[in-house]
């Protein structure tokens, strides 16, 4: 089993705490988001979590306790924008608190464990397109050996999306744009010795240079694990989604940071109301267990097939 954590909200930034107990614990639930009255409880062994992949924009409240971790394979999705406090309010200063931590992390983990997600790209008055090549060569710059490979891809305008973002006279960018905007991207990642990859994006980037990739990408799970792994497509994303199939172990309406492109959080209302139940010891992120759940076992198991040949 993949086991992600979370594409739904930020667990290492808000919720460390609830995590690390229940890997102590050995168990979750998980409410299914399509069918609330129906919660999984999930096993979370280290003889069944091949990895545990991590998404956050500032891991600092589970820095602390990686030794807890150390029966287990882990890697990071670790976003940094070129975006302000009026896009991302709950974030970190970048330069001062969030490049640091990303660098320290991939000291303790190693690089190949590391991936830098510039995401979602979108342009207003404010972030233009040299805006965002500046920006994006900063970060770079800083992040050079220590991560070996950054994702890429485009805002997609969810309804909720539209919503939140309605005051920021956001620009729906062009194929044309997007490609030469990726190009610039591309010769960047090239000069800091990163490989590039776009994730999900509708719009064909290969003629700048910058193929479709996965941000849970197998070929580079079954290196950090040194065993190959069986599985397919997780057919539970986006039809242009190539990620390796994993199970998720957030909730949506509980991600702290306030992304004004978010598509985690119906609303601020709805985000503050739901994280307000948060019990670190609970068994289940943000929730409760209620007397109409239906409670089953969710089958996981290794996903490792052999040890990878060094010959």
């Amino acid at each position: 089993m993949i086991l992600s954590v979370s594409r739904r909200t930020d667990i290492p930034a808000c919720y460390a705490d609830w995590f690390y107990n229940r890997i102590k614990e050995g168990y979750m639930y998980v409410r299914n988001p399509v069918n609330p009255r129906q919660v999984s409880r999930i096993i979370l062994s280290p003889q069944v979590v091949d990895c545990i992949v991590f998404w956050t924009k500032n891991p600092a409240g589970m820095m602390h306790r990686l030794h807890e971790l150390e029966k287990y394979r882990y890697c990071f999705q670790f976003t940094v924008t070129g975006y302000g406090r009026d896009i991302e309010p709950g974030v970190g200063d970048k330069k001062e608190e969030i490049l640091p931590l990303f660098r320290q992390l991939s000291k303790e983990t190693g690089s190949e464990c590391m991936t830098w997600l510039y995401d979602p790209v979108f342009v207003t008055p404010k972030y233009t397109m040299d805006y965002h090549v500046h920006a994006f060569e900063e970060i770079a710059s800083c992040l050079c050996g220590y991560t070996e490979k950054v994702i890429v891809s485009f805002l997609t305008m969810y309804r909720k999306t539209e919503r939140n973002m309605k005051d920021t006279e956001v620009k729906i960018l062009t194929s044309d744009e997007m490609i030469r905007l990726a190009a610039s991207f591309r010769r960047i990642a090239d000069r800091y010795g990163m490989r590039i990859q776009s994730c999900a994006e509708k719009v064909d980037l290969s003629p700048a240079g910058v193929c479709q990739g996965a941000c849970i990408d197998r070929k580079q799970l079954e290196k950090i694990t040194g065993v190959s792994l069986t599985g397919e497509k997780d057919r539970n994303q986006r039809e242009q989604c190539m990620c390796f199939s994993s199970i998720d172990a957030g909730a949506y309406n509980t991600c702290l940071n306030g992304c004004r492109y978010c598509y985690a959080n119906y609303s601020k209302s709805t985000v503050i109301e739901k994280s307000s139940r948060y019990d670190p010891y609970s068994p289940i992120l943000c929730d409760g267990i209620y007397p109409d759940d239906r409670i089953s076992e969710r089958k996981v198991f290794s996903l490792a097939e052999k040890q990878i040949s060094l010959f």
